[in-house]
This record gives structure tokens, C-alpha cells and sequence, in this order.
């Protein structure tokens, strides 16, 4: 029973935590337009929602903190307080707070800072002191319906696994005589000999007579927590002056205590509940080992394809493809339960820009996009710190300060905005802002005052950009709170390259800059292409080929030595895998060619043979191998041998970077010559920036 409690306790911390997340996203936005009764609506259910919850699990001086702040938007709702600046800045140091209390054990931890925060609460809300409050409590509700009081019968039947759920009757019993005069008479039917008891059972009922002006609906929101685990019905007896007849018996009839009296009746929250009627909570490790199992049965049933293949035997066949195509089924299905909407974590950035905004003396809107696109838990895990370091150099360095927006015939309020989008077998993460855009000029500057560079290195823009991931850089001459020690885009650098993704930085002058994060939309199993150069095997992930196509000798010879060839009516470069990984031997006379999409236009891969497709059960590479970047993983096949995952990106990029340096060597050793002349142009625009790749 202790642990099943427990349990439930961490439950609720999980849930809490989710809930502090959209009470400050809600916050920010009523800043923004207060007096919005839909969010005033959502702020105070979420916080009735922690107080009702915290009780229920013994996070008694959470349930009460929470109380006052609850007692607040209550007042806010029914328009006797105003929303102003000072109380959203209360509210999120409050939530603050909680937040500390979620990670006490108990929740019940003393803090000075609470006690001044329940002062202020208290002030602007015009709420008894703590002195004043257990007289206050037994005054008359002044936030129940206007009108006669009404009797009501109330039939409370827990059911058998209400007390093994962490809920407590006697913590209903008190919050429903906040609502009025309550008589209350136990029904012990259903008690069984004392030898057939179990502990953790709910054995009596309740018929309960409540005197209240509240609705119906305010008596069945006490019962919004537990009244899935119970049978409930709320009737209406008769007016206040028939009380007197009815007949309560003395011997099991109790007055209940009503030292935790509500101020006011819940809001109501039919649509949460139903929600989480139809929900399940599953612990992230359990999750994992699910998807590790199911990637170990990949595995198994590529070995059983392997030899179905080797055996001229049409059952074992048949069986093979249904399991092959039973495992394709539990894989999609393992792979969704791992994806989850960025929303939340995007969510959280929410507060950091309202608080940096403030600190900085600058005005920032956060917008959001495609919060709905969902990615890999494992991914969303690592996102916040990489994030956090853009938003934070963006508002510092890039955005300028009110006064030079104006001046420049910007608004004063700049804009960052964080969108998220699918692009094939990825996610596109863009941190945008507009505000003046990196200084190309002060960067080089900077790095060769840290010796980074020479003074007649000739560097692409490209490249300079890349200085800025360098441990240590920052072209801020002073550090502060929040920037300048240059330790925040090495940080996402290597946070990103650790996760298999990739960073793009696009720049405008003056009017702002867009670094992008493309990042893999799962790392545990992906639907590849098995491919075969020399004696090795190897995989490209299915979602970015476009196509396969056959490089014969004649189509070499035509080529007159360059690396492209004619797709669709479209000039492809091609990386001979061969030459690239330095495979001894003749090649074959017949190629295959695939084609993948990629950030730097269409790209052509060179094989000796297209073995099929398969599923691909991503294994981490040893440390030993962290510095081969074009490598991205490896798998195991079902003949027990190990092939590599390519990086088609990496690939592409590294083939780009050799182009561009072989291209600035020849105009160094001929500058009167110019660059030599391209052999090949991509027909996209936004691509003629790619050199045909020449032979080793």
C-alpha cells in the first residue's frame, strides 16, 4: 500500500510539472491580453487542479500555498481584482516556488521566500492574515450563488480500488462542507467479517445532506478527482426551512471538519477529465526497454529472412514474410509511442523570454510554430540546453534595444520565433529573430585576435560562421549574466552533432538570423537501404532516397571525368563510395546510383550493388569513432555481420567543402585565371553554389 502511495506521489509530481508548464505559458499570454476570460479560466483551473491533486497526496503545504493564489484568480474571474504586471510576476515567482515544493519530498519544506510571496498574495487580494484566517474560515462562503439555500442528497459509493488510488474520502467529505451545512450518515452494508477485510479497501458509503446555495455542478467538481473511481449522484430534497425534517440517525452520523474550507466553487473541467479517462502515464525507462526488445526482434527476424532465403522451403517462407510483416507493424507502433509534440518544450521558453526581455530592457514577442510536430523523446530530451543558448545569444547579441529598433524603422518589439517542421526523414528546429544579424566583420576580427585564423585567410561566409561554434569564442568584449563567456554554441554544437543532426546558419544584415537544427526523427530504428561497396555493407536511410538509377561505363566516358550524371533532365553530382572509402579492386561495369535528397540540392551515391531494403536497429558507435562524422551508426544484419549507416548530409556537405577548397587552391596558385570554369551548374538556383566533385 506505502509503495502503490508513492507511486501515485510521483504521478502527481509528473503531472504537476506539465501543468506549471502551460500555467506559465498562460500566464505570459495574459500579459500580453489581460482581462481574456479564457485564459483567466485556464490559469485558475490549473491551479485548482494542483491544490485539489496536492491535497489528495499529502502535499498539504503545496494544496495550501496553492490555495491563496487560487483564491486570486478566483477574484479575478469574478471581477474584483484587476490583472496587472505585479500579479503576473507574483504568480510565476509563485510557480517558482511550487516548483522547489515538487522537489521536496514531502512538499512540506519551511522557506522565508514563500512566506513573503503568501504576504504579497495576500495584500493585493485583501485576505485575511494567517492569524485571522482559521476565525475567517468559518464565516459564510461570499463566492456561492446569490439566492435560498437548497438541500441536496448525495450518494457517495467509492469503489473497490478508490483507496488503492491514492484518494482519501475524508479530504472529499471536508472540501464539500466548504459548500454549506453538511450532515453526513455512513452506510457499513457493505462491511465485510473482519477475517475477509483487505487493507486496501473502500468498504463504506456515504448519504450525505448538504444545505448550499452552490449549483450542482460546484458539489460534483469536489468530486472531480475520484469520481471515476466511485458511484456519485447529486438530487436536489428540498428548500432550507425542510432541513429540519429530515431524520438523520444518531448513531452514524458525524459532523465532518472543516478546517481546509474552500473559498468559492471549482471551476469546471469536463474535458480533462474525460481526457485523462482515456490516458496513460507509462515511465519513460519502461518505454525504452520496450523499443530495445523491439529492436532485438528486428534483428531476430532479419536472421530468419536469411535463412527462409537460403531454403527452398515455401511453409518457412511463408511464415517468414508474416512475421516479417507482423514486426513492421509493433515497429511503427513502438516508434509512435516514442514520439511526442515539441509543444512543451517550446512552452517552457515562454518565461525565459519574458524574464531576459525584462532584464535586458528590450521588448521581445516569443512566437510559436508547428508546437504540434512531433519528434523522438529521446531527441526532445537533449533539445532545451542547445535552445536555451540560442534564444539567450539572440536576445543579447542580435536583438537591439527600443530605442534603436525606432530608429532604424523597426517595432519596437522584436520578435523571436521558434518553429518546428518535418522535412522527410527529419526535423527542421528554427530559432529566428529580427533583429540586427551576426557582424561577418566582427567575427573574423575576433578570431584573429584568438589566433584562429591568419590574416590572409580567404574564408566563405560559411566558414566564418563556423568560428562562432568554437570552444571558447564570443565576440562580446565584456561578460554578463547572460552571454559572453562563449561557451553556449560550442555547447550546441556538440549537443547537436551528438544527436546525428546538423546546424545551418542563414544571415541577413540588419534584419535578423535563422539558425536551423536538423535533427533525425528517431534514434532507435529506421527504415534503410542495404547497399554494398567491395566486400563491405551499408545503409542509407529510405526516407531521404529519392531514387535508384544505373551508371554504366559509356554513361563515365560521357561524363569526360567529371562526377555528375543526367537524372530527369537534371545534372546530379555522385560520390563514388568506392573512391571515397578507398576500397581496393576493379569496380564493376554496372553501377547503381542513388540518388538522395539532400540540404545541398540532389546528390548522387555511387555503389557496387543494391542489396534491398530493411530495417535498421541503430547501435551507437564506440567513443573511438565520435570524430567520423559521415558515419552516423551502425546496425546488425541477419547474417550476424555489421554494416555502417551512412549520413547522406554529412556526406554531401563534405564533398561541397572539398569542391569549394580545391576551387580557392586554384585560384591561389593562378589569380590571374580566376576560378576554373564549373563543369557543372545544379538547374536549381538555389543551388548553384555546387562544383562538380572531380576524381581522386
Amino acid at each position: 500500500m506505502t509503495e502503490n502511495i508513492e507511486l501515485f506521489r510521483q504521478s502527481f509530481r509528473d503531472e504537476a510539472r506539465e501543468i506549471l508548464v502551460d500555467l506559465e505559458a498562460a500566464l505570459l499570454e495574459l500579459h500580453e491580453r489581460r482581462g481574456e476570460s479564457e485564459l483567466i479560466g485556464r490559469v485558475f483551473r490549473g491551479l485548482h487542479t494542483i491544490k485539489g491533486s496536492g491535497a489528495m497526496f499529502g502535499f498539504e503545504q503545496l494544496a495550501a500555498f496553492t490555495h491563496n493564489l487560487e483564491t486570486a484568480f478566483d477574484a479575478v474571474r469574478n471581477g474584483r481584482l484587476e490583472v496587472t504586471g505585479a500579479l503576473i510576476d507574483l504568480t510565476l515567482a509563485s510557480l517558482d516556488e511550487i516548483k522547489a515544493m515538487l522537489e521536496d519530498a514531502g512538499g512540506d519544506a519551511e522557506s522565508q521566500r514563500r512566506d513573503d510571496l503568501l504576504a504579497k498574495v495576500r495584500s493585493l487580494t485583501g485576505a485575511p492574515a494567517p492569524q485571522q484566517a482559521k476565525q475567517a474560515q468559518i464565516a459564510p462562503v461570499d463566492t456561492l450563488l446569490d439566492g435560498p439555500a437548497r438541500v441536496w442528497r448525495i450518494q457517495f459509493r467509492p469503489g473497490p480500488d478508490f483507496l488503492s488510488n491514492g484518494s482519501n474520502p475524508l479530504l472529499v467529505l471536508q472540501e464539500l462542507a466548504a459548500l454549506g451545512d453538511l450532515s453526513v450518515c455512513a452506510n457499513f452494508e457493505s462491511v465485510p467479517p473482519l477475517h475477509e477485510m483487505q487493507s486496501d479497501r473502500c468498504y463504506l458509503s456515504w448519504d450525505i445532506t448538504l444545505s448550499s446555495t452552490a449549483t450542482a455542478d460546484a458539489m460534483r467538481d469536489v468530486f472531480i478527482f475520484v469520481e471515476d473511481t466511485c458511484a456519485l449522484t447529486i438530487e436536489p430534497r428540498a428548500n432550507a426551512d425542510e432541513m429540519q425534517n429530515l431524520a438523520v440517525p444518531p448513531q452514524t452520523a458525524f459532523a465532518v471538519p472543516i478546517e481546509n474550507r474552500r473559498v468559492g466553487p471549482p471551476e469546471r473541467r469536463h474535458t480533462e477529465t474525460n481526457n485523462s479517462a482515456t490516458s496513460l502515464r507509462v515511465p519513460a525507462s519502461k518505454l525504452d526497454q520496450f523499443v530495445d526488445q523491439v529492436g532485438e526482434l528486428v534483428t531476430v527476424q532479419a536472421r530468419l529472412n536469411e535463412i527462409a532465403n537460403r531454403r527452398d522451403d515455401t511453409e518457412v517462407s511463408e511464415v517468414a514474410e508474416e512475421i516479417e510483416r507482423l514486426t513492421s507493424l509493433l515497429r511503427e507502433s513502438s516508434m509512435n509511442l516514442r514520439m511526442v509534440p515539441v509543444r512543451a518544450t517550446f512552452e517552457r521558453f515562454r518565461r525565459l523570454v519574458h524574464d531576459l526581455a525584462r532584464d535586458l530592457g528590450k521588448q521581445v514577442e516569443l512566437v510559436i510554430e508547428g508546437a504540434e510536430t512531433e519528434l523522438d523523446k529521446t531527441v526532445i530530451e537533449q533539445l532545451s540546453d542547445p535552445l536555451l543558448h540560442l534564444i539567450r545569444n539572440s536576445m543579447d547579441h542580435g536583438i537591439e534595444c527600443p530605442a534603436v529598433r525606432t530608429a532604424r524603422g523597426k517595432r519596437p518589439t522584436a520578435t523571436v520565433r521558434l518553429s518546428a517542421r518535418h522535412a522527410g526523414a527529419s526535423v527542421l528546429i528554427e530559432v529566428a529573430d529580427d533583429g540586427n544579424g551576426i557582424d561577418v566583420a566582427a567575427v573574423r576580427q575576433r578570431a584573429l585576435e584568438k589566433g584562429l585564423i591568419e590574416a590572409d585567410a580567404r574564408l566563405s561566409e560559411t566558414e566564418i560562421f563556423a568560428l562562432l561554434f568554437q570552444p571558447g569564442f564570443s565576440t562580446v568584449q565584456q561578460v554578463t549574466d547572460v552571454s559572453g563567456r562563449g561557451v553556449g554554441m560550442d555547447v550546441v554544437r556538440k549537443r547537436i552533432e551528438g544527436l546525428r543532426g546538423i546546424v545551418d546558419i542563414a544571415n541577413e544584415p540588419g534584419k535578423g538570423t535563422t539558425i536551423t537544427l536538423r535533427l533525425p526523427l528517431t534514434l532507435a530504428i529506421i527504415d534503410g537501404l542495404l547497399v554494398r561497396v567491395g566486400g563491405a555493407s551499408y545503409v542509407l536511410p529510405l526516407a531521404n532516397t529519392l531514387e535508384c538509377i544505373e551508371l554504366t561505363s559509356r554513361d563515365v566516358a560521357d561524363a569526360h571525368g567529371n562526377h555528375v550524371a543526367a537524372v530527369r533532365e537534371e545534372i546530379v553530382p555522385y560520390i563514388r563510395l568506392r573512391e571515397y572509402f578507398q576500397v581496393a579492386g576493379q569496380r564493376p561495369d554496372l553501377e547503381q546510383v542513388m540518388v538522395v535528397e539532400t540540404e545541398c540540392g540532389h546528390y548522387g551515391f555511387v555503389v557496387d550493388e543494391v542489396l534491398g531494403d530493411c530495417q535498421t536497429v541503430i547501435k551507437s558507435l564506440s567513443r573511438f569513432y565520435r570524430n567520423i562524422q559521415v558515419i552516423s551508426g551502425a546496425t546488425i544484419l541477419g547474417d550476424g555481420s555489421v554494416a555502417l549507416i551512412l549520413d547522406p548530409e554529412r556526406l554531401a556537405q563534405e564533398a561541397v567543402r572539398a569542391a569549394t577548397c580545391k576551387a580557392r587552391s586554384h585560384t591561389m596558385r593562378n589569380p590571374r585565371a580566376g576560378p576554373p570554369a564549373a563543369p557543372f551548374r545544379n538547374t536549381k538556383p538555389s543551388r548553384q553554389c555546387l562544383t562538380a566533385i572531380q576524381p581522386s
